[in-house]
């Protein structure tokens, strides 16, 4: 049995004197530094190439999608909530009916009136859309 212990006393030592030696740890730490520094390089033209003006467009853009959605949100709790009471869906939808009819009645009676109305709908999409 002392044979066995030396043996592995032997190659303890064998593995203990490699590692002081300076073969492995040395190697593995100039190529980690090697490895981060081109890793940092990448990063930094990425980062360099990246336009930075619109990166503050990028975030009013998020900001509005945000501000909708919660404005969305806000406005169905409000019509469910109007909803649910027995009366009032009815009657928004008879003040619906008589906006509608008032309007038409304005503007769609004579062809003059809707001409007018179609050349008034072209100038705004003109303007606006070019």
């Amino acid at each position: 049995m002392s044979e066995a212990t030396t043996e592995v006393k032997d190659a303890a030592e064998t593995q203990v004197s490699a590692v002081d030696s300076g073969t492995g740890a040395p190697e593995a730490g100039t190529s980690f530094a090697e490895r981060y520094s081109d890793v940092l390089g990448k990063v930094n033209e990425t980062l360099d190439q990246v336009d930075w003006n619109q990166m503050g467009r990028i975030g009013k853009i998020v900001g509005i999608f945000a501000a909708v959605i919660v404005a969305q949100i806000l406005i169905k709790g409000i019509l469910d909530t109007i909803n649910l009471l027995p009366v009032v869906p009815g009657l928004l939808e008879l003040l619906g009916v008589v906006v509608v009819g008032q309007w038409s009645w304005k503007n769609l009676t004579t062809s003059d009136k809707r001409n007018a109305l179609i050349k008034k709908v072209q100038t705004l999409r003109q303007e606006y859309l070019g």
